[in-house]
């Protein structure tokens, strides 16, 4: 293919990596190339596969149970703050620190909630909108991934 700047056999590496460490995305930034491989979730298909043997299982009560716990997360997904990359959240800017924010606090736009370290770079994660932190859905110090839900802010 011409135009192609990419050895295929990096490619093919960093794929292998993400099977082997069960991460969803890498990415590899060199000079002014970068390249990113990214895959589905594992979750995402626990999920599914967990959701799909309830209604099996018992003919009625069940069949009701999984929309209403996929339905959960709806909601929380309209109003939730998302991880822009995978990486280490932290609610502090330092240990032993008072974290950014904490639940029931109201927040201006553009503030800080959290820091995502990504490749030895700290992110600041910053409210999207104005409103109220009704929950916070991480731990100091967790890996996060690409699009997970951090806090809600209503």
């Amino acid at each position: 293919m011409t135009g192609l700047s990419f050895d295929p056999d990096a490619i093919r590496a960093l794929a292998k990596i993400l099977r082997e460490t069960d991460l969803t995305e890498i990415e590899l930034v060199e000079n002014d190339s970068r390249i990113r491989v990214a895959r589905t979730a594992p979750a995402q298909q626990v999920v599914q596969a967990v959701t799909a043997p309830a209604p099996v299982a018992a003919p009625t009560a069940p069949a009701v149970a999984p929309p209403t716990a996929t339905a959960g997360p709806e909601p929380v997904g309209a109003n939730a703050v998302t991880s822009p990359m995978v990486g280490v959240a932290y609610l502090m800017p330092e240990p032993g620190a008072a974290p950014f924010v904490t639940e029931g606090a109201r927040v201006a736009q553009g503030q800080t909630l959290l820091l995502i370290e990504a490749m030895k770079t700290f992110n600041q994660i910053k409210a999207p909108r104005a409103g109220t932190v009704t929950r916070i859905l991480i731990e100091s110090g967790t890996p996060v991934e690409y699009g997970e839900p951090l806090m809600v802010i209503e």
